[in-house]
């Protein structure tokens, strides 16, 4: 079992943990991290894709951050309908019904400006889709808390992954034109599905004077 953002028990039915049993056996994952560890499993689980091992870039700290953001209330913002249909256990923002197109600008990227008028600053961006949504998210100041930004295709989608890295906002990218909407579901459940332990600092007794 683990422990899903509500502090309740996943179960974790026997299919996903034998699919995982074979996953360790094909890939040595066991050096990485712990939340990059667990990020890098989900994405190559999601896509029965052991090359996502070398082509996912991650980084520990920058996790660690989203993730206490994350299990603290961040708002979560999904490009398309499929990416948010795909995050478990947390309702994610998607404004592409609502968005249009115009002159040098798509639907995907109107709807992250509807987005983030929306959640403001502080929201973890997850664009599985579009990269024209991550182009737009870069031009905005929006104070991220997290990006995952795996984006697919032969147009655009390596460009703007390399785009979000050189930003130097937080994220989690891949190199290739690889990506797609079950993955970058896949990097924010592992988030959410890794144990949460909040740090209290000790408390000190004040001395007597």
């Amino acid at each position: 079992m683990s422990q899903d953002t509500g502090g309740r028990e996943r179960v974790v039915h026997p299919i996903e943990e034998e699919s995982f049993r074979r996953l360790r056996a094909r890939v040595d994952t066991s050096y990485l991290a712990p939340l990059t560890r667990a990020v890098v499993e989900r994405v190559i689980h999601s896509a029965a894709d052991p090359a996502y091992l070398t082509d996912l870039v991650c980084d520990e700290p920058t996790l660690a951050a989203a993730h206490g953001a994350l299990h603290a209330g961040a708002p979560v913002v999904a490009d398309v309908e499929m990416v948010a249909a795909g995050i478990t256990r947390r309702t994610a923002v998607c404004r592409l019904k609502e968005a249009v197109s115009g002159p040098g600008l798509t639907r995907s990227a109107h709807a992250v400006r509807l987005a983030y008028e929306q959640v403001g600053p502080g929201a973890i961006w997850v664009v599985g889709c579009a990269p024209t949504a991550l182009e737009e998210l870069l031009l905005l100041d929006a104070a991220p808390a997290l990006v995952i930004g795996l984006p697919v295709g032969f147009v655009g989608a390596v460009e703007s992954k390399a785009a979000l890295r050189e930003s130097g906002l937080p994220a989690v990218s891949n190199i290739s034109e690889k990506g797609g909407s079950a993955v970058a579901a896949a990097a924010l459940n592992a988030l959410l599905y890794h144990p949460y332990h909040p740090y209290h600092p000790p408390q000190f007794a004040k001395e007597n004077v």
